[in-house]
């Protein structure tokens, strides 16, 4: 056994006393440090770092998936700002989808606008069907007073709604201006590698 360890090579370090120690095989001494591994002829084979306890070893590994993470994440960066490039290779491709996600909300709020002036109108009906009752909508038939609750139902649903579409076009602005905002340094990236050789 200590044969086949003393052909391996020798082991030296300096331990915490400061005493320099060397033998056929790892050094129990030298543990928490450094040790070298020499060739018969006292050649550097190798360096063997330091054995960490089992809570310095929690920490590497530990460190190791957080410097994973981030490269999984820079990595995947990447390839969204690729793809981005190329959905919109310049402003103007960037413009027209933006106006086209409005507009489609746009519509969207037309229609909505459309069905709240017929629900008006429908109130302006039921508002009159009401006075024949003296303005009383409790002595209205039961029928009647159904259709005034339905009525003022839907308008505030319809409200509500136009509403949260209105939201949705400011959602959609601020999606489109963070992506601008990124898009520019991307498109200058872009142009500034082949300027930036030229100057050198």
């Amino acid at each position: 056994m200590c044969a086949g360890a003393g052909a391996q090579g020798i082991y030296t370090c300096v331990d915490a006393k400061g005493r320099r120690l060397t033998a056929d095989r790892p050094i129990a001494e030298c543990t928490d440090r450094e040790q070298r591994e020499l060739t018969k002829d006292g050649m550097l084979k190798r360096k063997i770092g330091p054995t960490l306890t089992a809570e310095e070893r929690a920490v590497e590994e530990e460190k190791n998936r957080l410097a994973i993470e981030e490269k999984n994440r820079q990595a995947e960066e990447r390839k969204r700002e690729r793809a981005l490039l190329v959905r919109y290779p310049d402003k103007a491709a960037h413009d027209k989808e933006r106006a086209i996600a409005l507009a489609v909300i746009d519509e969207t709020i037309k229609v909505a606008n459309t069905n709240t002036e017929h629900l008006v109108t429908q109130r302006r009906k039921l508002d009159l069907d009401v006075e024949f009752f003296k303005g009383n909508p409790d002595k209205a038939p039961l029928t009647l007073r159904r259709q005034l609750e339905e009525n003022e139902t839907q308008l505030q649903a319809q409200k509500r709604f136009v509403a949260n579409q209105e939201e949705e076009k400011k959602r959609i602005n601020t999606r489109f201006d963070e992506e601008l905002v990124k898009l520019r340094a991307l498109w200058a990236q872009r142009v500034s590698p082949p300027s930036a050789t030229a100057k050198k």
